[in-house]
């Protein structure tokens, strides 16, 4: 199969773009993301059909946030979206009359990195990303691993503090309240607060106050140096190196690949994440290794690896 769409649906945005067999993206079309779950819908269809002007489509990936049914056409369940059991896959092929797989968004992301990114040369690969929450997706035997009913790779809710945070999923204690950009944040308030003598850099890019601290600027307060912010990024790589042991006890990949908005700090963050992973380690000084690796296609990797989906069918 030829070209393929991939589209991944954001908070603000969705982007559509055109991508041949070697993962290079052709074409791009971009909507803004509508309110409605319907209006979602027809920006779906609307940004296919003018990233695909003048290219021979065969087939469209669509990369969703939420639960994906077994069979790859129906999303379950959409934390942001209206969407329970929405029959997306048949609506948007009715609309565009291509064959469509929708996809976690996750998984898309990690299969883009297998097939064209951080993943290439390993079968056997666990991804994580740490944006604003955390997802993951699972690569075993060159395979996407979706789990029976489709809904597999939900690193983010493993429970990891018995009656912990509370998390958005309406648990406690989950993955991604200590490891992601949430926890990146909460990290830098409380420690401004406590020491504001450590965050002066931290606090001068806000409003001075430790509840206008955002995460980019936690990520600039880091780079000039500010201790607190340095700290920040620490104490969410040991939470997120932990987790990734735990990983290896399941999975024994040959890498994990972490990507996400958290991940553009580079060794900022990923060397401390190593150190957690060794420390953790159940029998690491008897035991190979996992790498730990940075992503490589940013946020273009959902949207490559959707379209590399379908063209799998």
């Amino acid at each position: 199969m030829g070209l393929t769409i991939g589209v991944d649906i954001g908070g603000t945005k969705i982007a559509a773009g055109v991508v041949d067999e070697e993962g290079s993206i052709l074409d791009t079309h971009t909507v803004p993301t509508p309110p409605t779950p319907e209006g979602i819908v027809d920006a779906i269809c609307a940004a296919v059909s003018e990233a695909g002007k003048g290219h021979p489509i065969e087939a469209v990936g669509i990369g969703a946030a939420g639960y994906v049914d077994d069979k790859r056409a129906t999303v379950l369940f959409a934390p942001n979206i209206d969407w329970r059991h929405e029959p997306l896959k048949d609506k948007v092929e009715q609309r565009v009359g291509l064959p469509v797989v929708v996809e976690n968004d996750a998984n898309a992301a990690a299969w883009g990195e297998y097939r064209f990114g951080a993943g290439q040369g390993h079968e056997d690969v666990i991804c994580i990303t740490l944006g604003t929450g955390l997802g993951g997706g699972i690569i075993i035997g060159n395979k996407l691993r979706r789990g029976r009913f489709g809904v597999a790779a939900e690193f983010g809710h493993i429970r990891v503090v018995p009656d912990g945070l509370l998390c958005g999923c309406g648990s406690q204690g989950c993955w991604e309240q200590y490891a992601s950009g949430r926890a990146l944040v909460r990290y830098a308030r409380q420690r401004a607060a406590a020491t504001p003598e450590n965050a002066r850099a931290l606090l001068a890019l806000g409003d001075g106050t430790p509840e206008g601290v955002q995460g980019k600027h936690v990520s600039e307060a880091a780079r000039a140096g500010d201790p607190v912010a340095i700290d920040s990024f620490r104490e969410l790589a040991r939470w997120a190196g932990a987790g990734l042991a735990d990983l290896a006890s399941l999975f024994d990949p040959s890498a994990f690949i972490v990507g996400g908005g958290v991940s553009d700090e580079g060794e900022l963050v990923l060397d401390p994440i190593r150190k957690s992973f060794r420390r953790w380690l159940i029998g690491g000084s008897y035991r190979p290794h996992a790498q730990v690796l940075a992503a490589q296609l940013g946020n273009k990797a959902g949207l490559v690896g959707a379209a590399d989906l379908a063209r799998q069918g």
